[in-house]
């Protein structure tokens, strides 16, 4: 039997408390990973799955470092061995492709550069063979018109373009083993099922191990053939993609695969109860990180750790495996009712163009018009409606709403709201009153909430700049918006680096509530969200629609949540609408052949049904 290329025995990741007591981020982790096996680590933002992931190249975040256990790749441990042998390590032996790859590559530098600074450090070619090879890799990782592309800068690629680069640069040194840390959770459908797809080829082809980190278990299923499913830090079921999604034996992999939105099945999926145990709370407790959430906990779960066992076919960490085998947990979900819509419009769009060019005075006045972004959209929204708007990058859907907010300028067209209120000028033209009635949540929290103010203060602001409210006053209605979005008014005092993912986004969304407006503009506010998370999400706006009547404007690449959550949808692609009417009968009878494609991209069936006889697992 060939050796294993990668070995874990026994690993602990944390730090030493004041106490001196050990606090674990990754605690008593064993795997191995052979030559061309794919594993697939699957969990809620928090567990230490990248964590994990960085201690495999031999790096720790500040503050981090192993406790206990043993690392091995290709018989030395990573970190053990001298830094000029760990820089030929990262990038040669191993490579890792980061979440974001637009930060990852350096702003000021054109791709060529970029690539030619890998080849130097992790491969022996001449200098003469740099630019063939960089063209090599191109069109390896499928990269339109290679050579257009190494003189580009970065930010002058698509997202999914950007992360072909990363790839490409973690291909340049011809590793046997590549970490990837959420690389399509930023993409479209149809973009993530290239990059699948070529990773899958790679994989194939050159006989590359992969260890892939991932909240989303459909993704991972498409490209892996073996799964760990991790929470608190632990592993607490491993096994081969088959056994492991057909039948899920502990009960938080069961809870993740019911928090997974599907096409064409019109519920709401349910969130897993509760928070994830935090590690700095956890210290040394001996008991299951996962009993204050489960519903088959007993005095023995809170009492002691669940010793690993082997069970049909895969590794689990449970006291109650009989339990969790015999009886399915999850419960139904919960089925969609049809909301009460108004009659009249509350958002009119008409005929609306927008382009970021902006002409010269010399082709201003010859006529000529700036090409543009978005082109001839018309749509309405009425009260208490939820909007999708989907399509690739690029499609123009972000800058339909930041049109709508006052973010971006209109080429041509009206927007209206209420019928009255004229949307087409800049944020800084609107009344006061005007502003209150729209507000924008955007994807991406860390960028919006201020890192230096309290929850509290964050919540007050709006309040101060739209009613006139005593001190007694503000602070009850701080606390009620804390309730609305299941946040416990402790947090006013929290600042946002203290809050998880999921928690920041519930308070960007409480701060738009705080204006009571009658429409809400969401930018993919659930595209980077656990799934879990994401389900809470997508209840929580249910409800607030249905308690106050808001309408929403529901940007999204994810087609599943979108027909979850919007009672109608615009397909859009190339900045023109393709396809629009409701949700139920676009999805379920798609007529142009673009929202045909988007459908073909995602995956429809359950991930628990799929069968893969030829799956292997290594159970250590």
């Amino acid at each position: 039997m060939t050796a294993p290329l990668l070995t874990i025995e026994n690993l602990s990741i944390g730090f030493r408390g004041p106490d001196d007591q050990p606090v674990f981020i990754v605690r008593e982790v064993n795997m191995s990973l052979a030559a061309g096996e794919t594993l697939g680590l699957v969990g809620e933002s928090g567990c230490g799955k990248s964590s994990l992931l960085l201690a495999m190249m031999g790096y720790y975040k500040p503050g981090l470092g192993r406790l206990s256990g043993s690392l091995s790749y290709d018989g030395e441990d990573p970190g053990l061995i001298s830094s000029h042998q760990l820089q030929a390590l990262r990038g040669g032996g191993m490579a890792l492709i980061p979440q974001n790859a637009g930060q990852a590559l350096t702003p000021t530098l054109r791709i060529k550069a970029q690539m030619i600074e890998v080849l130097r450090l992790h491969s022996d070619l001449a200098p003469s063979a740099w630019h063939p090879r960089c063209i090599e890799l191109f069109e390896r990782v499928k990269l339109p018109a290679p050579e257009q592309m190494l003189k580009r800068y970065p930010h002058e690629l698509s997202g999914g373009q950007q992360q072909r680069v990363a790839i490409a640069m973690a291909l340049a040194g011809e590793p046997n083993l590549l970490l990837l840390d959420e690389p399509t959770t930023g993409l479209d459908v149809t973009t993530q099922v290239e990059v699948l797809a070529l990773l899958q080829e790679i994989c194939r082809d050159l006989g590359t191990a992969m260890v892939y980190v991932s909240h989303d278990i459909q993704v991972i299923q498409k490209v892996c053939n073996q799964i760990a499913i991790m929470y608190a830090g632990e592993i607490v079921e491993m096994g081969s993609r088959a056994t492991l999604l057909a039948a899920p034996v502990h009960p938080y992999t069961q809870g993740l695969l019911a928090s997974i939105p599907r096409l064409h099945q019109q519920t709401l999926p349910r969130p897993i109860a509760g928070e994830m145990l935090q590690p700095v709370h956890r210290g040394s407790s001996v008991g299951c990180g996962y009993a204050n959430r489960c519903l088959l906990a007993t005095d023995q779960c809170q009492a002691t750790s669940p010793a690993p066992r082997v069970v049909m076919d895969r590794w689990v960490k449970c006291h109650e495996v009989e339990a969790a085998v015999a009886g399915e947990l999850i419960r139904p979900a919960q089925k969609l009712l049809a909301p009460a819509l108004g009659e009249n419009l509350l958002l009119a769009v008409e005929d609306l163009s927008v382009s970021y060019q902006r002409p010269s005075l010399v082709r201003a006045l010859l006529g000529h018009k700036p090409l543009a972004t978005v082109q001839g959209v018309t749509f309405g929204i009425r009260q208490g409606e939820i909007l999708g708007l989907v399509g690739e990058s690029g499609s123009g859907k972000s800058t339909i709403l930041k049109t709508i907010a006052g973010l971006q300028r209109s080429l041509s067209g009206r927007i209206t709201l209420s019928g009255t209120d004229d949307l087409a000028g800049p944020v800084e033209s609107r009344a006061r009153g005007c502003l209150r009635k729209v507000q924008l949540v955007f994807q991406n929290p860390d960028a919006s909430l201020n890192p230096r103010k309290t929850i509290g203060e964050i919540l007050r602001r709006p309040l101060e700049l739209y009613f006139e409210l005593a001190p007694t006053v503000m602070n009850d209605e701080v606390d009620a918006l804390l309730h609305r979005v299941n946040l416990p008014e402790s947090y006013k005092g929290r600042f946002p680096g203290q809050l998880s993912g999921g928690e920041k986004q519930r308070v960007a969304i409480a701060r738009a509530l705080a204006a009571k407006p009658e429409l809400i503009l969401c930018d993919e506010i659930t595209s980077a969200l656990d799934v879990s998370v994401q389900a809470a999400i997508l209840k929580l706006l249910l409800d607030l629609r249905a308690d106050s009547g808001v309408s929403l404007l529901f940007v999204s690449h994810d087609l599943a949540v979108v027909e979850t959550l919007c009672d109608s949808v615009l397909v859009l692609e190339g900045g023109e609408v393709r396809e629009a009417g409701l949700c139920a009968e676009v999805f379920k009878n798609p007529q142009h052949a673009y929202t045909q494609a988007l459908m073909k991209a995602v995956p429809i069936a359950d991930p628990r049904k799929r069968k893969d006889e030829n799956d292997v697992v290594h159970i250590t």
